[in-house]
This record gives structure tokens, C-alpha cells and sequence, in this order.
């Protein structure tokens, strides 16, 4: 039997073993027998943090959403100027990737859109982002074009990194970061100077 833990921190273990299982077993095959016995605890006190298998996938969805935006706003929040706040916060995505390459998977490559509900909660997670990366895009376009451009961007460092992971391909998350913003900064440029006219 595990070390009683107050109430926050079991929530928080709980999501960390559920992450591994649905990672390995996929959300069917998965049960909450499984992440129990993973945590060394008993189902009943699953339960209480989470009422059904179902609210803990959603569950997970928010928490690895909430952490990977964190890391993007930690990164941004004291860079000057448009090109270095998109540099952090492009190397900030593949370093949280990098270092979790399990959440990473399970927010954008674990079948979680196969399922109307779960691909809901995704799209809110890809929305969130969205809004937060909109305000670091300096070009000066309307709002509902740079939550465009911003979902672009993410859909870009999404497919990177998808492919250095699907190929089993080593990186360094400083490097492949700067060269990947080096390429959505080149593209923001040209869209801002063929959109005013510069």
C-alpha cells in the first residue's frame, strides 16, 4: 500500500500513472484497475479523484494542455520583441516535447480525436494555444487573422515534432527550436508585408 499523500498530490500522481498507462494500452484497452495497481493504490481511491476512466482522460487532456502552454508562457513572458519571444517560445514547445515525449503523444498523436468528446477537449487545448501564441505574432493584422496565423504555427511545430518522434530521430531542442523559428518568423514577415502593403 502506498504512503498516504494529501489530496492534490494524489490527484497529480494519479494523472502521471494514468498518462504512462493510456500512453502504453490506448483508452480502451485501459482500466482503472490498471492505473491503481500502477500507483499502488487501491480503484476506490481513484474514484475519488476522478469519477469515471472517462473524466481522467479528460482530466489528462486539460493537465497536459495547461503544462505545455505554461512552459510556451514561461519562455515568452520576459523576451523583448517579436522575433526572440517567437524563438523562446518555439524552443520552449520542442523542449517540453522533448522532455515528456509521452504527453507530447498523448495530446497530438494518441487517437484522442478519434473520439468526438476527447477530440473536443484537444481542440480546446489547440484554441488555448492559439490564444496565447496569437499576442506574440508582431505583425500588426486584426485578431481573428493572428489566431489564424497562430494555429498555423502550431501545426507546424506539431508536424516536426511528430516526425522526429515517429522516425525515432535525436534532437536538440535549442537547435531544431531556433531553426523552426527562424522558418515561422521568415513566413510571419512575408504575411505582415504582403497584408499592409510594406
Amino acid at each position: 500500500m502506498s504512503t498516504r499523500l494529501p489530496a492534490h498530490e494524489r490527484k497529480d500522481q494519479i494523472l502521471d500513472v494514468a498518462l504512462k498507462v493510456f500512453a502504453t494500452k490506448g483508452f480502451h484497452e485501459s482500466s482503472m484497475n490498471d492505473i491503481a495497481d500502477m500507483a499502488g493504490i487501491t480503484k476506490p481511491v481513484v474514484y475519488q479523484h476522478f469519477e469515471s476512466k472517462r473524466a481522467l482522460f479528460l482530466a489528462l487532456i486539460e493537465d497536459a494542455g495547461t503544462q505545455m502552454i505554461n512552459e510556451i508562457t514561461k519562455a515568452t513572458v520576459q523576451a523583448t520583441g517579436g522575433r526572440l519571444q517567437a524563438e523562446q517560445g518555439t524552443i520552449a514547445f520542442f523542449r517540453w516535447a522533448a522532455a515528456d515525449q509521452n504527453r507530447f503523444k498523448f495530446l497530438f498523436d494518441s487517437g484522442t480525436r478519434n473520439d468526438a468528446e476527447f477530440a473536443s477537449a484537444v481542440r480546446r487545448v489547440v484554441d488555448n494555444s492559439a490564444n496565447a501564441i496569437a499576442p506574440l505574432i508582431a505583425v500588426d493584422l486584426d485578431a481573428a487573422h493572428l489566431r489564424t496565423l497562430a494555429h498555423g504555427v502550431i501545426g507546424a511545430t506539431e508536424g516536426v515534432v511528430r516526425h522526429l518522434l515517429d522516425n525515432n530521430i535525436a534532437f536538440n531542442p535549442e537547435v531544431i527550436g531556433k531553426q523552426v523559428a527562424d522558418l515561422v518568423w521568415a513566413g510571419l514577415r512575408g504575411v505582415g508585408r504582403e497584408t499592409l502593403g510594406d
